[in-house]
């Protein structure tokens, strides 16, 4: 992948970064080309090996139809849960860490249905608050929604809600 400034991009664990630069270092005496990402909506700065990007899962914005298939993960079943609260935390924790949208996306909407029906444990809450992010991010920069737009989405597509295709919603502000 070829990086620009001002290029957005999409970190898997930070959700919509834009390229700030690319500069050469030389570490351990090997030249690498790096790219400095801006996280949005954070004061966090991300500097990786540009040959490393694809590795780490840095991407393109999703196309119309990945944002169908993300989408229809929301409107899922959810999966069974596991009963003892330690193995069902780091089971989604280890599912986040795969930085794949359409399995967070199952862990939000399976940890909103769980907050819906009888709450969350103090750490479960704050894990759905770190991987609802990158989620929203995706749906306002693709879809060129409001943040609360883009929050009213996700819960109507969790819930059961009717739910416009991404092609049919109309950009807001």
């Amino acid at each position: 992948m070829q990086f620009t400034p001002g290029q957005l991009v999409i970190h898997p664990h930070h959700g919509p970064a834009t390229v700030q630069d690319t500069i050469t270092r030389t570490v351990g005496g090997v030249e690498r080309v790096y790219v400095t990402l801006r996280v949005q909506r954070s004061d966090l700065t991300v500097s990786l090996p540009a040959d490393a990007a694809e590795e780490v899962g840095i991407r393109a914005l999703l196309s119309t139809e990945q944002l169908q298939e993300v989408l229809d993960v929301l409107q899922a079943p959810s999966e069974p849960f596991e009963k003892q609260w330690s193995r069902r935390m780091k089971a989604q924790q280890e599912r986040l860490l795969l930085g794949d949208l359409t399995v967070t996306a199952a862990v939000v909407r399976d940890l909103v249905r769980r907050d819906l029906e009888g709450g969350l444990a103090p750490a479960e809450k704050d894990l759905l608050k770190k991987a609802r992010k990158p989620l929203l991010g995706e749906f306002v920069e693709a879809l060129g929604l409001s943040d609360e737009r883009a929050e009213e989405l996700l819960v109507d597509a969790v819930t059961g809600r009717d739910v416009p295709r991404p092609g049919d919603l109309a950009p807001t502000g």
